[in-house]
Parts: structure tokens; sequence; C-alpha cells
């Protein structure tokens, strides 16, 4: 039986503090950001603003909280400082929702909404808007009289995105069923000026997604009308190598300046692979796999194979590393293959594991090299190694094919039915 989260009003979370894994509190909880959707879908809760002691308000998203408990908001500790700014396919539960005057759909009565409900999707990250409660008859959250009740979020009309109009927010909310590549491929085919209009609405996360899928020329124009302190945290939500590649494309004045708005951390990692060639393995690689310490156990190495948010390539095996583990690392030691995880049990040490018959490759391996060694052993991932035997990252066998494939091949439809998206 699928278990049920708790549900949490929202009213409960309005300056509420907010702690990062130390418990040292970030700020305060001043409102929540939910974003409309097509088709009957209830609204998705995208993140919260949060005060920070300067009193400035920044977004933290979602996909960062990682507990909502009594009295408190726990976050990854990886917060963005730049000040939130509200885009228009976003709605501000509390400045927006709450208040509002709407009707039931099944007695076309009017009613407002005094407190909304979100709830957290079982075995997923994804948070929506999940029930209203709301007063009937006319008046304000102030107002005493009139019977009170909790319903469903599709009990109530006047508050969906079909009664709000077209345009780009119309389209974010269709394309958040496509895939990045899909949506790519639809943002490709329209005009410069809608195709700006849907980048800017996108959150950091999608975009950076939909960026990666998109031609070089399309991603350089996208990423040059942003602003540059969000074209910068798009930067450090895209894969360091796509980041790479596509920084590469800029003016050097560009690139330099979006590197210095960049973390430290993401920006060294993306120096780093912009130093090499960009047909060879170095220029290919990612610098993030999943790398684990020889005292991890098999369990350790599932929980972090099954995170969604990475590719199926880089899903398929884990890279056992001596510390520090994160690229470069020490010593590299092997690599398990996801199917040896399956077949051991949750107790085992990862180093008992290892597949270190394969020679590593170096950062100037070329293209061909690559291409042969993914061939000869039937990998999709191999891990890239300096003189000193660390860790520098590994390349992917979609990284490869996007070297490999003619240069329009990002222009293809694949999809027949996305096509209708083209005239807008």
């Amino acid at each position: 039986m699928t278990p049920v989260t708790p549900r949490v009003f929202v009213s409960h979370l309005s300056g509420v503090p907010v702690f990062d894994p130390n418990g040292d509190q970030v700020g305060r909880v001043r409102d929540l950001v939910a974003m409309l959707r097509v088709g009957g879908r209830p609204p998705r809760l995208l993140g919260m603003v949060v005060e920070v002691v300067s009193r400035r308000r920044i977004f933290l998203p979602m996909t960062r909280v990682t507990g909502v408990e009594s009295g408190q908001v726990i976050t990854t500790g990886v917060v963005n400082m730049r000040r939130f700014e509200q885009r228009p396919t976003e709605r501000l539960v509390l400045g927006e929702f709450l208040d509002r005057r709407v009707r039931l759909v099944e007695t076309d009565e009017e009613v407002t909404i005094l407190d909304v409900a979100i709830q957290q999707l079982p075995a997923r990250r994804d948070w929506e808007i999940d029930k209203y409660f709301v007063r009937k008859g006319r008046g304000g959250a102030l107002r005493r009289k009139g019977e009170t009740l909790t319903v469903e979020w599709s009990a109530v009309k006047g508050f969906s995105l079909e009664e709000h109009g077209q345009g780009a927010e119309s389209l974010v909310a269709t394309f958040e069923r496509l895939r990045p590549a899909d949506v790519a491929n639809a943002l490709h085919h329209l005009t410069p000026k809608r195709r700006a209009e849907v980048a800017a609405a996108l959150d950091d996360d999608r975009l950076a997604d939909v960026l990666e899928e998109l031609p070089e020329d399309d991603q350089v124009e996208i990423i040059g009308k942003l602003e540059e302190e969000r074209a910068a945290d798009v930067l450090e939500a895209m894969d360091p190598d796509d980041a790479a590649d596509l920084l590469a494309g800029l003016p050097e004045e560009d690139k330099e300046r979006l590197l210095t708005l960049m973390r430290p951390g993401d920006a060294a990692d993306v120096r780093r692979l912009m130093s090499y060639e960009e047909r060879t393995a170095g220029g290919l690689m990612t610098t993030e796999p999943v790398i684990l310490r020889p005292d991890a156990t098999v369990a350790d190495a599932l929980a972090r194979v099954r995170r969604s948010d990475l590719s199926p390539a880089l899903a398929a095996q884990v890279y056992v590393c001596r510390s520090p583990d994160e690229t470069p690392t020490g010593k590299y030691l092997g690599t398990v293959h996801f199917q040896r995880l399956l077949r051991d049990p949750p107790f085992t040490l990862v180093s008992s594991l290892l597949d270190s018959d394969l020679v590593p490759l170096r950062p100037d391996a070329p293209l061909s090299v690559v291409t042969s060694y993914l061939a000869a052993y039937n990998l999709v991932s191999v891990p890239v190694v300096d003189e000193s035997g660390s860790l520098l990252g590994a390349v992917t066998v979609d990284d490869v094919l996007d070297h490999l494939l003619p240069e329009d091949w990002r222009e293809t439809d694949f999809h027949g039915g996305e096509g209708v998206l083209r005239g807008r």
C-alpha cells in the first residue's frame, strides 16, 4: 500500500524558520510559489519565498526541501541567495490564493479561500496543492459568518490556467508533461520572441535540462537574453560538461563574466572541463559521476543511483575512490556496475565488488578511442583519470553520440504530434 504523506496548510508555514541540515537558521518562510497547470491537474508547488537575515527574499525550490515538520522547514543546505523575482507563470499562494473569491463547481456558490493545503506526492519530491479551506458567501478572511468547509482543489472554479488566458504561461504548463528533449524540439521552432518568453518563464532546473537538448545557436541566443545573474544560476543547474560547451560558444568577456557570477565550486568544474580539447575524453566527461568510498555498502550505492536527477547512463555504475570523494578524487579503485549491486546483499562493501580489470582512460584520449572503448566492452560510461590515478570524471555514451551524429540532429522531429506547437 502506498504511504500517504502528511497534508500541510500553508497558513501554518507563514513565518516558520528554515534550517539547514546542521541546524543553523537560514531564514523564515514568507510565501509559497505555485504554478497553474493545464488538463485538470492540480497546481504544482515550485518552492518557498524565504526571507534571510539581511531581509532579502530568496527562492527556495521544493527540490531543496528535505522536511516540512511542525514549526520548521529543513533544507539541503544549498541555498541560492539571488533575490526572488516572480515570473509570469508563478502564483504566490499566500499573496494571491488566500482571500480570493471563487465558486464551487457543483453548486456555483461563491466561496472565499481561507487556506490552502499542500501535499507531497508519494515516492516523489513534487508537491501539489491538494485542498482548499473555504467559507461560503461573500466577504474576506476576516468575515466570521458563513459555513466553512474543506474541499478538493478540483471542486473550485475560477483559479485554473484555462481561465487565465494563454501565451507563454500556457505553453510552459503544456511543456511540463514533455521530456526535456521534446520541449527543446518545440522551443527550437518557436519565434525568437516567444522562445525568450518561454525561457524566462521556466524555472532554473527545467530550463537547464532543456538547454542541454538544444542546438548550440539556440543555447547561446537564450542564455544571452537572460539577466546575467539568472544565466549564471541556470549554468550552475546544468551538467558541468554541457555548461562548458555552452560557454565555449560565447565571447570571451561574456564567458568570464558568467563564470565569475557562478558559485566557485561550479565554476571550477566548468573551467577544468574547458581546459581540455573538445573531442577528447576530458572535453566529453562530466565531473559529477556517482562516487563512493571503499567503506560504502551496496545499500549506500543503491540509494545514490536511485536519485531521480541522475541520467540512466550515470546511474548504471558507481565509481569507488579514496577520499576526497569529489572530482578530482583520491586514488580511483574501480567500478561497480548496477547489475552487480542488485545481486549482492545490502550490507556488502562495494570495495569487495570492484571491476578493476579495465584500464581507465586519460583525459587526452581522442573521441575515436573513447568510442572504441565503450563499444568493445559494452559499456554506457567510462572513467577518466589523471596521471596520479585520481578520478576526474566519466564519459557517458549519450555525450559520445552527441559528437558522432550530424550537427543538425537535434532539429529532427521524432514526435509527429508535438509539431502542433510550432505555429505558436
